[in-house]
């Protein structure tokens, strides 16, 4: 990744490799490629920009005044959402979004979706010793939607998986056709039963959309174990609380925690069919 400058805050831009490319990745490169470790900084808003369908990743930590998201030279814009949508999770303690001159109060777990077209949006927390962790997902955007706050008791909840398969799991759906609407942005999380651990299982992957996971409440100590590559070239990568995966397209993308956790999914590219997937199965893994 080659640092850039977003005015007075670093932005950086992944550049992901080809499949034939990851292959020959010793462990050191796939993190390099795929993995963005260091996004919750205290004080800090961090953002990373992709050459997955253009997508932005990043987090905001408020520990002292306002943390405000400004374009940059990267985007050539006058303000970050002028031509983007952009979904926000809470993954730490209370905080306020402000948008254009109104607040939002996000509880953990909360999401707000910013539209296209708003221009002035900064992030605060409640207790700046017990900050905010908000987790930023942004696309391009072609058309305008209204912003739009969530909580889990909005979610469109879907209940999978099985005790015997160790994937009990909630799937909570935020930003998709029946929910939030959105121009191109899905985006919601899956949280765990007690003794479940296996997420996506079996893998799939969809050549019309990419992905990004935002692990989070990995516990102290615990890691999660996430494969990605092709189906039949599968590679591991150990991830820890509050790190992100980037998925190409053609990658698998599935994991399994030492622990339970939550994870935050969104995706962007040719559609928003959440089950517009090709599954792969688990006798097919290489």
């Amino acid at each position: 990744m080659i640092p850039m400058i977003l005015k007075n805050r670093p932005m950086k831009v992944a550049h992901t490799p080809s499949p034939s490319e990851a292959a020959m990745l010793d462990t050191v490169g796939l993190r390099e490629s795929f993995l963005l470790e260091d996004l919750f900084q205290p004080g800090e808003l961090t953002l990373v920009y992709t050459d997955l369908d253009r997508a932005i990743v990043g987090s905001a930590v408020p520990t002292g005044s306002a943390l405000k998201l400004e374009a940059g030279d990267e985007l050539r814009a006058d303000y970050f959402c002028e031509r983007r949508e952009l979904g926000v999770l809470n993954m730490g303690e209370k905080g306020t979004v402000a948008v254009d001159g109104t607040d939002y109060e996000l509880e953990k777990c909360d999401c707000l979706y910013i539209g296209r077209g708003s221009k002035e949006i900064s992030f605060s927390s409640a207790d700046a010793g017990e900050p905010a962790g908000f987790y930023l997902i942004s696309y391009p955007a072609h058309t305008g939607h209204p912003t739009t706050k969530a909580t889990p008791a909005d979610a469109n909840r879907v209940e999978l998986g099985s005790p015997e398969e160790c994937n009990e799991r909630t799937i909570c759906q935020y930003i998709h056709q029946n929910g939030i609407r959105s121009c191109q942005l899905v985006m919601g999380f899956t949280e765990f039963k007690p003794g479940s651990i296996w997420n996506t299982m079996p893998a799939h992957t969809h050549l019309r959309r990419s992905e990004v996971y935002g692990y989070f409440d990995v516990p102290t100590g615990h890691a999660v174990l996430h494969m990605m590559g092709e189906p039949d070239e599968t590679r591991p990568l150990w991830i820890h609380d509050k790190q992100a995966v980037l998925s190409p397209a053609w990658s698998i993308h599935c994991g399994a925690g030492t622990a339970a956790y939550r994870f935050c999914w969104a995706m962007g590219g040719e559609n928003q069919d959440f089950t517009d997937m090709d599954k792969v199965e688990i006798s097919e893994l290489r």
